[in-house]
């Protein structure tokens, strides 16, 4: 679900946080990958497309079609990827579970309908709320990722916290999901759109935490009150507030505890309002303590055709290029990135001096004649 919202509040009032760049600039980086997201936006593309990926006996193959391309892509662009899958939700995410289930009771009859009525748009539409990423596709997924030689991970609960914990301990440089509550996790970079349909043409988005709360004035605690009050997986939103009237409720009180105390405020937080559980499971996620050391392998050629090609039916050619392809990008992310060889000074217009020939220096230049790096 994520926090609605939220990055309407960043673009608004923390422009310089939040950027676009190309996967060409992400080159040698190492992401954590929430893979549930992205399973589900393969399942959604598709059928957003109008196409219904299945193998003869009627097996879904389109979560596998989109991760083996989408990886190849992200491999060849230079980048490390690493999977993170859920592992058992938190307790207190069994009220929006209920409530995702209620409305795929609602959804399957109003597809039922639609495909009675010949209503191909509604049919569509329910059909991509009713996409779920079962445990046969997650297993599936990781099959495909070993043969790949793409390291992957099941988080001991949610994947966006597993993906933050990562980036914090520096085992990744940023964490990718479409959910802004991996922020509230205290990832210090957040990719988006990077798994998502090329066929959609949406840029990656970065998002920076430190950025984000330099430019909002907030610290992460008041951060994270902030996304409670929008409304987050662990508690609903309060009725009648939204990004500018929360942002600006936290700005001026600092917390929720004296937020509440405005009377608008107070009347429309919901009942048994959890915020206190839901604030500590964000400050204290169940992560794992990040010592693994991810390795990305050569791809496992053979492995590949006969999963997807002998068993998912997938075109041997086609398998045998991606397979190929990682094989020839699988240094291509050891390389050095250019960043790493300038040093950075905090005088972005340092004046010109001339040296004993009359020739022009700035400063930030260093002895070898590279270029000192400026802030950005």
């Amino acid at each position: 679900m994520g926090i609605k919202g939220l990055k309407q509040v960043i673009a608004d009032r923390a422009p310089s946080a939040l950027r676009t760049v190309e996967m060409k600039h992400l080159v040698g980086r190492k992401i954590a990958i929430d893979a549930s997201t992205s399973l589900y936006q393969f399942l959604v593309a598709v059928r957003n497309e109008g196409q219904n990926m299945t193998t003869s006996d009627g097996s879904t193959t389109s979560h596998l079609i989109g991760l083996l391309y989408r990886t190849v892509n992200m491999v060849e662009a230079g980048l490390k990827p690493v999977y993170v899958f859920d592992g058992k939700p938190p307790t207190m995410k069994g009220g929006e579970l209920e409530k995702r289930r209620e409305k795929r009771v609602k959804a399957e009859a109003s597809l039922k309908e639609a495909e009675e009525e010949g209503n191909e748009e509604e049919a569509f539409k329910q059909m991509k709320r009713l996409s779920k990423v079962t445990p046969e596709i997650n297993e599936q997924a990781k099959q495909l990722l070993k043969l790949m030689g793409v390291p992957y991970v099941t988080a001991p609960c949610e994947a966006e916290a597993e993906c933050a914990a990562l980036a914090k301990a520096g085992k990744v440089w940023a964490a990718a999901s479409q959910d802004m509550d991996t922020l509230l996790f205290g990832a210090p970079v957040l990719l988006r759109n990077v798994t998502v349909s090329a066929a959609r043409n949406l840029p990656i988005e970065e998002i920076r935490l430190k950025e984000v709360l330099d430019d909002l004035g907030y610290t992460l605690d008041q951060l994270i009150d902030l996304g409670i009050i929008l409304g987050c997986d662990y508690c609903d939103s309060i009725r009648g507030v939204g990004p500018k009237s929360g942002y600006e409720y936290i700005k001026e009180h600092r917390s929720i505890e004296e937020a509440i105390k405005v009377d608008k405020v107070a009347k429309g937080m919901p009942e048994n309002w959890p915020f206190e559980q839901a604030r500590e499971l964000f400050h204290n996620a169940d992560v794992s303590d990040c010592s693994t050391e991810f390795v990305w392998e050569k791809p496992d050629t053979e492995g590949m055709v006969q999963f997807l090609v002998q068993e998912m039916e997938f075109n041997e050619q086609r398998v045998r290029s991606a397979a190929a392809k990682l094989e020839k990008a699988s240094g291509k992310g050891q390389q050095v990135r250019i960043d790493s060889f300038f040093k950075v000074t905090a005088n972005r217009s340092a004046p010109k001096k001339e040296d004993a020939k009359g020739n022009s220096k700035r400063k930030g230049v260093v002895a070898n004649g590279s270029a000192k790096r400026p802030k950005k």
